[in-house]
């Protein structure tokens, strides 16, 4: 994120938004480096800082804050929605091009499949079996002409937008797929890994469902670690990220021998 001058023109959410997103990317920051980022006064940095750590998606010490990489911030929908929205849809665009009319595929609820589910509506790749636990996929594609949609039914997690529990798996065990798109919140050592346990288990059941899985991930999700390790990176036929993840991340995945490509950004985007 280049400085921004304009941050006192911003309201406080959107501000705040942006805000957590950079202390998620460079890891910590002082309350001094946001302020001048921001353009906005030290009080205000502190205002909105408090409001950051309310939330549990910072953590304050004297002089800045560090991100709580296990923090709220990763589960709401609502802050997953705002987060990395332009290397998401890089991804996704690429992903797409792995569907082909007659498949049956299954869409986590990660944000970045659901930009997935944003392009089949105007993809022609139909007939298409989308299946998906995810009700901000399902809103999406419920009118659209040529995709049999599959609702996973579950335990409604608001927090999430999903369909988990016990009877998610046990739904999802059911089906054999063609291909599962899916994300994670952190990928290191050649492992993928998620902050939260009931989500881990609906993730592995989709993956052991699919005959070809494909893990979708931004660049600020390499080299970080989360509470549980999911799968290892072997388990994916292909791994896509965004042209912003570093030389030494992309040497880590290849070091662990991880197939990966590398998805171009728009020519503008940030």
């Amino acid at each position: 994120m280049s400085s921004n001058s304009s941050g006192g023109q911003q309201g406080p959410a959107a501000r705040q938004a942006a805000m957590a997103e950079q202390v998620l990317a460079d890891g910590s920051a002082t309350a001094a480096e946001l302020a001048e980022r921001f353009g906005v006064s030290l009080m205000t940095i502190h205002r909105d800082l408090d409001e950051l750590e309310r939330q549990g998606i910072v953590r304050k010490f004297r002089g800045g804050v560090t991100a709580q990489p296990s923090g709220v911030f990763e589960s709401n929908v609502q802050y997953r929605l705002k987060s990395m929205r332009a290397e998401k849809a890089a991804v996704a665009e690429h992903a797409v091009r792995m569907v082909e009319p007659g498949m049956a595929i299954l869409l986590d609820d990660s944000t970045s499949t659901l930009e997935i589910a944003r392009r089949l509506r105007t993809a022609e790749v139909t007939p298409l079996t989308v299946v998906t636990n995810f009700l901000e996929a399902i809103n999406l594609l419920s009118d659209q002409r040529g995709i049999h949609l599959m609702a996973l039914g579950g335990d409604y997690d608001p927090l999430h937008s999903s369909f988990l529990g016990v009877s998610c798996v046990e739904a999802v065990e059911q089906l054999r797929v063609d291909v599962c798109f899916a994300s994670t919140s952190a990928v290191h050592g050649g492992y993928a890994y998620h902050q939260e346990q009931h989500i881990v288990s609906v993730k592995r059941a989709m993956l052991d469902a699919a005959a070809r899985n494909v893990l979708l991930i931004d660049h600020t999700k390499l080299g970080r670690v989360a509470l549980h390790r999911v799968v290892p990176l072997s388990r994916f036929d292909a791994v896509l990220v965004d042209d912003g993840a570093s030389p030494e991340a992309l040497r880590d995945l290849a070091e662990h021998k991880v197939r990966y490509e590398v998805c171009a950004m728009p020519v503008g985007e940030p």
